[in-house]
């Protein structure tokens, strides 16, 4: 069994400690507890993870946040790997900090990179897993907020809901998205 796990982000140096890379943070922590390291390779850095018999291929798109349908489509294509073994890891501002919640499919709820998976993919039809960055900030202040470093205390408490999202990949590469969801939608 082959699964796509994809964790949203931006590249680049200015982008690495903000809450709209989440997906990359969840992504690099899997990497480093598997023992394996990410290479460059085309729309993205890639990383390949065994895990009870499945290959997890992980996926950081190097197409900007707005552009990461044509990474997911590309890879999805080049491994021959269908759309419910596709699980993509993305910040949620609608979600208090922390709470994961992961779906069977639904809206981009405007997140731009959902949104472009979704137009590449002429569906919205793949597992994700939203993480909680909050929405604590002034009206009109949301690209601050998304594109603003984590508080101390955020930091701070940061790498244990990583722990969490990385046995949630690793849940669902196992298990499945339904019994997955059971386990870690009430946390």
């Amino acid at each position: 069994m082959k699964y796509l796990i994809v964790g949203l982000g931006n590249i680049g140096k200015e982008y690495a400690d903000t809450r709209h890379n989440i997906g990359f943070k969840v992504l690099d922590a899997l990497a480093k507890a598997s023992n394996t390291v990410f290479k460059t390779d085309r729309y993205g850095d890639v990383a390949e993870v065994r895990h009870k018999g499945r290959t997890l291929v992980l996926l950081k798109p190097s197409t900007y946040m707005n552009l990461s349908g044509k990474a997911v489509s590309y890879w999805m294509q080049r491994e021959k790997i269908e759309a419910e073994n596709v699980f993509v890891v993305v910040d949620d501002i609608a979600i208090p900090f922390g709470t994961i919640r992961i779906r069977t499919k639904g809206s981009d709820g405007g997140h731009n990179g959902l949104k472009s998976i979704n137009e590449h993919l002429g569906h919205n039809g793949y597992p994700r897993m939203r993480i909680g960055i909050g929405g604590d900030f002034p009206k009109g202040m949301q690209v601050d907020h998304v594109l603003g470093e984590w508080t101390a205390e955020e930091a701070a408490a940061l790498p244990e809901r990583i722990e969490q999202a990385v046995g949630a990949i690793l849940s669902f590469a196992t298990i499945g998205t339904e019994r997955t969801m059971n386990l870690y939608n009430k946390k």
